[in-house]
């Protein structure tokens, strides 16, 4: 059985791939990349390494022959028609190439439309491409990156002794890519049978009153949080339109612990410049 993550240098697929070598041996691994220059290091570690570039059609027919297994990682194109094109050249090359079984990751918790109504986001539409196409998958949903925070101003407020944030109701399912990868890691080594959906989620919600009680332990002293209506930033109108509320086990139980605590999750931001959130 051969095993192949797409976008297998980008900040997810590196960390998937990781975790899968510790679980199988590097020879069932295989690495999709765009730049075979940037995924030297794999072959060193004993990894395949295939150039598979979801704009190029010849290389997705050429990379996928022999995979048992492929997992698509979303594509990071910021035109959602575009991602579509692309992750429709990823499937029908699956199939073509006789891929046994294909995994996707979008988003958790897709919005609940009638079926008068036609989905509108590029992860509903790739999962229904997926389904019509007859292919056994595995749909890995994963909630909003914690790394959003890193435009929330953290540094900021551990200075001033304010976590200033726009108004709202707002409740977190974040989780960090660590512990996605170590998920998706553990559903692509085990070669589960069937057509499978996980809600890749934390299983208990935190909001911003909790994240200044995080935040006043790193300062040593209190930072309270305030809603101002002043506080603007895209990041909000991004995740209105999101599930960030609902909670699920799946995650907790494929990693067979409890997800990353708010606090270790979110250091990297008060030490590091900010990343992009997905």
């Amino acid at each position: 059985m051969k095993i192949m993550i797409t976008g297998a240098t980008g900040q997810l697929g590196r960390l998937i791939v990781e975790n899968v070598r510790s679980r199988i041996p590097a020879e069932q691994v295989v690495a999709g990349v765009r730049k075979l220059e940037q995924a030297a290091y794999l072959r060193e570690q004993g990894v395949e390494v295939r150039y598979a570039d979801y704009d190029v059609t010849e290389s997705l027919d050429e990379a996928f022959r022999g995979i048992s297994r492929l997992l698509l990682i979303s594509s990071s194109n910021t035109d959602d028609t575009v991602r579509l094109i692309q992750h429709k050249r990823v499937v029908d090359a699956a199939k073509r190439s006789g891929v046994g079984h294909i995994l996707y990751t979008g988003f958790a918790f897709p919005r609940q439309r009638s079926e008068q109504s036609n989905p509108d986001n590029v992860h509903t539409l790739t999962e229904q491409v997926i389904i019509e196409s007859g292919l056994e998958y595995t749909f890995l949903r994963n909630a909003l990156y914690i790394d959003f925070v890193g435009v929330l101003g953290l540094k900021e407020a551990l200075s001033s002794g304010e976590l200033i944030t726009a108004p709202g109701e707002w409740k977190f399912n974040s989780v960090t890519r660590g512990d996605l990868a170590l998920a998706t890691a553990a559903v692509l080594s085990e070669g589960e049978a069937g057509n499978h959906i996980y809600e890749l989620a934390a299983a208990r919600t935190w909001d911003f009153t909790d994240l200044a009680e995080v935040l006043t332990g790193v300062a040593g002293k209190p930072v309270v949080h305030r809603q101002d209506a002043a506080a603007q930033h895209w990041i909000y109108a991004f995740m209105s339109k999101l599930d960030t509320s609902s909670t699920s086990g799946d995650l907790e139980r494929l990693m067979g612990r409890p997800v990353t605590p708010l606090k270790e999750s979110i250091m990297p931001f008060i030490e590091l410049p900010e990343e992009r959130i997905m």
